[in-house]
């Protein structure tokens, strides 16, 4: 069973350093009107208590992981299962789980393995504001 911090929540784990991963949450927050989706930098210690738990790796991690109902989704099956549950048009997105999963993972592995270079990093993990706060596992 899953930690849950004190609440049951849909909790997306992030690289904290990486811009595209950063820029991500924030599509996510912009669009989760119900404010369902907590979120942790894979580098934090509920983030590093949580991969532990999966038995994901702590270090060198190349991909978010989303965590729902006590399970766990990593790669582009994360991305899909989340763009569903996020609602609206995005849901639409879950139709691509057609695709294969390796091509999926393919694809997603190759702009996980570039994502420093194309859209750089940050030297640590970016606080989030007062406002926002309370959608970060702390």
């Amino acid at each position: 069973m899953l930690p849950t911090f004190g609440y049951q929540a849909h909790i997306i784990l992030f690289d904290g350093i990486c811009n595209l991963c950063n820029s991500v949450v924030n599509f996510i927050i912009r669009h989760d009107a119900q404010g369902k989706f907590k979120f942790a930098a894979v580098q934090s210690k509920p983030g590093q208590a949580l991969l532990q738990q999966a038995g994901l790796p702590i270090t060198d991690f190349d991909t978010f992981v989303y965590f729902k109902e006590e399970k766990h989704f990593i790669k582009s099956t994360a991305a899909l299962q989340l763009l569903r549950d996020l609602g609206g048009v995005w849901k639409l997105a879950y139709m691509l789980m057609v695709i294969p999963r390796s091509l999926r993972d393919f694809l997603y592995d190759r702009i996980a393995k570039t994502r420093y270079k194309v859209f750089g990093k940050r030297e640590y993990c970016q606080a989030p504001t007062p406002e926002l706060k309370n959608r970060f596992i702390d």
